[in-house]
């Protein structure tokens, strides 16, 4: 089967990293977030991936100019505009010229879903679409999902009220969300407008329930959505502390020739190549990009860094801190999380 991923959003919530680069570009453990993605793809029998992109497309095209991500052979679709997600599943697929049944999937969502058993049970529930389900404690940032016993979808409410919510699937402890993997047959493509932006979420999947063509499998598997600073953080840390079976690193760290002085610390963290630690810095879980400096003293805890930071002497960042590529950081500043470039960033 082939599979369309996703990855035309701009990744507004993961700024200033996403800046200049496309979200699934953004390295998780050292390499490219969407080569964890493509891996995962091929050891589940995916044949070819078609990328769906519009926020700077070339990035994909000139980091994997062969046409292969890893072992996975991939085309592009590249939209003219933002045609919404089920806009671009239609762009995508009839571009790729799709005829069977096919994978779609979030290319933000890091998950160790088994697709191959996703696909037998659509194929068992002859069902227009099948999405994969997802417990989690709290269902207002997703699309929750209600299924009867057999796995048909009986309600689809995106991002709904926390006044709405049920307790749970009345079969399930914990409510459930659409986990950003569906298969789809080709005849969902012609309940999309081809004129304007359609969201799947919102437009398509009610009304594929509405005609009882909608159906669901649970999988209480990692997954992880890595749209804010706090979820693309947990992302390495995952792997580093041993949450994810088919991604481990040694030690519980990575640095990766790192100068690192004998009297800074470094725990449960990833560390860019080329990257500079000086005397009595702290690194706490966080992930430092290539090439950063850390002067003495400097501590960085639970923050992203992108490559070519520098950290002045003394100052502390914490609390889901974000710094783009190539900025510095005042000595003594005090950084944490916020929308704008805090006091002390320096251009």
């Amino acid at each position: 089967m082939k599979a369309i991923l996703l990855l035309g959003g701009f990744g507004t919530r993961l700024r200033p990293l996403t800046n200049d680069t496309p979200k699934q570009m953004l390295p998780v453990c050292g390499r490219p977030m969407i080569e964890w993605v493509c891996e995962h793809l091929y050891r589940h029998g995916v044949s070819e991936v078609v990328l769906s992109l519009g926020y700077r497309a070339e990035a994909f095209t000139t980091a994997y100019p062969h046409g292969r991500i890893g072992q996975l052979a991939y085309e592009v679709a590249v939209e003219p505009e933002p045609l919404g997600t089920a806009g671009a599943v239609r762009f995508a697929a009839e571009a790729s010229g799709i005829t069977g049944p096919f994978f779609v999937l979030n290319g933000d969502v890091l998950t160790d879903l088994d697709l191959g058993a996703l696909a037998s049970f659509h194929r068992s529930s002859g069902a227009e679409a099948t999405i994969a389900l997802q417990p989690v404690a709290d269902a207002t940032r997703y699309g929750l999902v209600v299924t009867d016993t057999s796995g048909r979808v009986l309600s689809f409410s995106e991002k709904p009220d926390q006044g709405s919510l049920p307790a749970a699937q009345p079969h399930s402890e914990r409510p459930t969300i659409s986990a950003g993997s569906y298969v789809l047959v080709p005849a969902v493509l012609d309940r999309i407008a081809p004129d304007r932006s359609v969201s799947i979420e919102r437009e398509i999947f009610p009304q594929i329930v509405a005609d009882a063509a909608l159906a669901a499998l649970v999988s209480d598997t990692y997954w992880l959505d890595t749209g804010t600073p706090q979820q693309y953080l947990a992302a390495s840390l995952d792997i580093v502390e041993g949450r994810r079976p088919h991604a481990r690193v040694p030690n519980g760290t990575t640095v990766a020739s790192a100068g690192v002085h004998p009297t800074s610390r470094i725990q449960t963290s990833v560390v860019g190549s080329g990257c500079l630690i000086g005397p009595d810095a702290v690194v706490q879980r966080s992930v430092l990009g290539d090439g950063c400096h850390l002067d003495a003293g400097a501590v960085v805890v639970d923050s992203v860094l992108g490559p070519d930071v520098v950290v002045g002497a003394g100052a502390l960042l914490s609390e889901f801190a974000v710094v783009g590529s190539g900025e510095r950081v005042a000595p003594s500043a005090v950084l944490r999380a916020q929308r704008q470039p805090p006091p002390g960033l320096e251009r």
